[in-house]
């Protein structure tokens, strides 16, 4: 795993052919701006690409690579834990697409997103 994936310690709350749900424990690491705890909005675009690209690994174990990453914030996010909500929208051979929503701890959107990711190649082996 990841070093910046170790570090959000993401817990797998559910995974299955429909989607992931995934919990990110509040971190003060996160926080962008102290007077009103919120946290940073790269985090949270993270949280999206990561889990979208969870959600299609549910599926199958072709992802090479996020080829674009769409966010909406909505609101700040100022309570954890982070839930986060992923599903595929398409599986397909040389792209596949997830949809992400954030929820914070009163279980409001915080930010959704969307992402494509560039499959790899049944012939191409996982170190390309």
């Amino acid at each position: 795993m990841a070093p910046f994936h170790s570090w959000l310690q993401l817990r797998v709350l559910s995974a299955s052919a429909e989607g992931i749900e995934l919990e990110m424990p509040w971190r003060d690491e996160a926080i962008s701006n102290p007077r009103s705890r919120t946290i940073h909005g790269g985090i949270l675009a993270s949280l999206i690409d990561l889990a979208g690209m969870y959600a299609i690994l549910a599926r199958t174990t072709s992802v090479a690579a996020t080829a674009d990453l769409h966010v909406d914030y909505l609101r700040p996010a100022t309570g954890g834990p982070i839930r986060i909500r992923a599903r595929v929208v398409k599986l397909g051979r040389s792209l596949s697409v997830a949809s992400t929503d954030l929820l914070d701890d009163a279980g409001a959107l915080v930010a959704s997103g969307r992402g494509s990711y560039l499959m790899r190649a049944a012939n191409q082996s996982s170190s390309t």
